[in-house]
């Protein structure tokens, strides 16, 4: 408190203004107080969308790992991204896959005896989301050693959260 004055009652007056300047900064503390308190609020109900990206980005991780794996021809590692049963409807056949290990490490030979070398995502697109389950629609090539397109297909991938992992539960292709 500033106490400059020439007489009492002028000590008094200033001491008087000095203590209204401190309400008002208590009351301006509590104004940003306020505000604080709603910009958290605000920035916790806000962070739906960001809680929704959460499982979207675990899925395409699982996607990268598919991918990964796959064009590494490495079969364990490309049944580690299934949950099991795991399915598949393509070509109007609904295959399932009751657990790691049922499939032959051919597929991978067979792919190549058709001019494969590898293959990409293209597209994409979480089309339904929730914080155990995430739909992709996705587009993919097939390609030739020299980078040429072999084949362009559309599938929808379930992605899902089973006991702490991400993995794919299924998948419909129009790939054969």
């Amino acid at each position: 408190m500033l106490w400059v004055a020439a007489t009492q009652g002028e000590a008094e007056m200033v001491g008087d203004h000095a203590d209204s300047a401190r309400e008002g900064r208590k009351s301006e503390r509590s104004i940003l107080r306020g505000w604080l308190g709603m910009l958290v609020l605000a920035l916790l109900l806000g962070a739906g969308p960001l809680r929704a990206q959460e499982p979207e980005a675990a899925a395409l991780g699982v996607l990268d790992a598919f991918m990964e794996a796959f064009n590494a021809r490495d079969m364990q590692a490309w049944e580690a991204t299934y949950h099991f049963p795991h399915f598949r409807m393509a070509d109007g056949e609904l295959s399932v896959l009751e657990r790691a290990g049922l499939r032959s490490p051919e597929l991978f030979d067979r792919l190549a005896a058709t001019g494969w070398d590898h293959s990409a995502w293209l597209t994409r697109d979480a089309v339904q989301t929730g914080p155990g389950k995430v739909h992709l629609a996705v587009t993919f090539a097939r390609y030739r050693a020299d980078g040429s397109e072999l084949a362009r297909y559309q599938s929808l991938y379930v992605v899902t959260r089973e006991d702490g992992r991400w993995g794919i539960r299924g998948r419909s292709s129009f790939a054969p």
